[in-house]
């Protein structure tokens, strides 16, 4: 089967969740047998990889499989107007339905706005493959915490639906997700549901050290609202207040918000390494987002034998249940403290419970090449 897959950016060339999942998707699937032609992209001015570098960021210097075609685009400039994303998204898949010959592909996997030209195109009678898009979150369908990701998530809503309803499938993580694809009214044999997964070298092998007080806490990522952060440094003075004993860890470019011995601020890491290393000493993954996708954080402090705090929202009810993790309400200081009371007065048995059915939950449903088998048989199903 030829694939074409149209990304706005992969890791290591563009940071982010959905780049990271874009990159795995094109390896995975190639390893899987999909012959893939890769579309993306680098931000505007910066110098666009190889095609032999990005085969060997994805699969090694040595190995001997590799993509069947690489196409680097340069991401049109930014705005300042209100709505230049969006301009910028479409102006952008304008170029992509230019890069490539889209004759012998079989099925075309889009990310985000990516294939909003070639849907036009089609809309207008132009004959293109199948089209299957890819919007990892609707976040702006969810509670958003601030005005401007308010004002963004009005300005991105009317475009994200006309291009779900106008694509041929539309993939989602299932969960609430699903359901919010439907409630725009994607009917649901239109869907195609696929969990982001993880490459099996990141699952952790060697048997974790014995759990020893106190339970340590760990959140990785940006000092975002829309990620819980400010109940986090709430809840964190709370437990302060009452004279709990915990750790609470940060990974990421948080800035120190209170001097205690109780609460660790490593900075920015850039190596997987150094992120393991971390994670690998901690208990609980923290994750009280207001809204998400299925958020790679969560996958990756699984594969590391982590117990999971988290909301309710996206698809995280797909891998975080009652037997690896603890819910508590999104934007609520107090529900999120009280799960952090659990926690912290929990028995070494039961958290230890918690944090091997995480690790197991990856290895049975939530391995990359696991996943790429089972897509790229669902693609090879899918008839015109």
């Amino acid at each position: 089967m030829k694939l074409a897959l149209l990304t706005d950016g992969i890791t290591p060339y563009v940071m982010g969740g959905m780049q990271r999942h874009s990159a795995n998707l094109a390896k995975h699937l190639t390893l899987a047998g999909i012959e893939v032609s890769l579309v993306h992209c680098v931000h505007h001015g910066e110098n666009p990889p190889s095609t032999k570098e990005v085969n060997e960021a994805l699969f090694g210097p040595k190995a001997e499989v590799e993509l069947k075609e690489v196409i680097c685009l340069e991401f049109p400039k930014n705005g300042k107007i209100p709505g230049h994303y969006i301009r910028r998204s479409y102006a952008y898949s304008k170029l992509v339905t230019d890069a490539l010959d889209y004759s012998e592909i079989d099925f075309i996997y889009a990310k985000g706005f990516s294939a909003w030209d070639i849907l036009k195109r089609k809309k207008n009678g132009a004959t293109y493959p199948l089209v299957g898009v890819k919007f990892h979150g609707y976040e702006m369908f969810q509670m958003l915490p601030s005005f401007k990701q308010k004002l963004d998530g009005v300005l991105l809503r009317p475009p994200t639906k006309w291009n779900n309803l106008n694509a041929d499938y539309v993939f989602s993580y299932g969960g609430k997700i699903s359901e919010l694809i439907k409630q725009l009214g994607v009917s649901e044999e239109r869907i195609l549901e696929f969990t982001s997964g993880i490459d099996s070298s990141i699952i952790r092998k060697e048997r974790p050290p014995t759990y020893k007080s106190p339970v340590k806490f760990v959140f990785v990522g940006r000092s975002e609202i829309r990620k819980g952060v400010k109940e986090i440094k709430d809840s964190i003075q709370l437990l302060i207040e009452a004279g709990e004993n915990f750790e609470a860890h940060f990974i990421g470019p948080i800035d120190p918000f209170v001097q205690n011995d109780a609460v660790i601020f490593h900075g920015s890491k850039s190596s997987l390494i150094e992120i393991t290393s971390i994670l690998d000493q901690m208990d609980v993954l923290l994750c009280p987002s207001h809204s998400e996708g299925m958020p790679n954080v969560i996958i990756e402090g699984m594969a590391r034998e982590l117990a999971v705090l988290t909301t309710k929202v996206g698809a995280i009810e797909v891998i975080v249940n009652e037997e690896n993790g603890i819910f508590c309400l999104p934007g609520n200081v107090q529900s999120l403290n009280n799960a952090m009371l659990q926690f912290i007065q929990m028995d070494q048995e039961s958290l230890t419970k918690l944090k091997t059915k995480s690790k197991k939950i990856v290895i049975e449903l939530l391995a990359w090449e696991k996943l790429a088998e089972s897509l790229s048989k669902k693609l090879i199903s899918i008839k015109p």
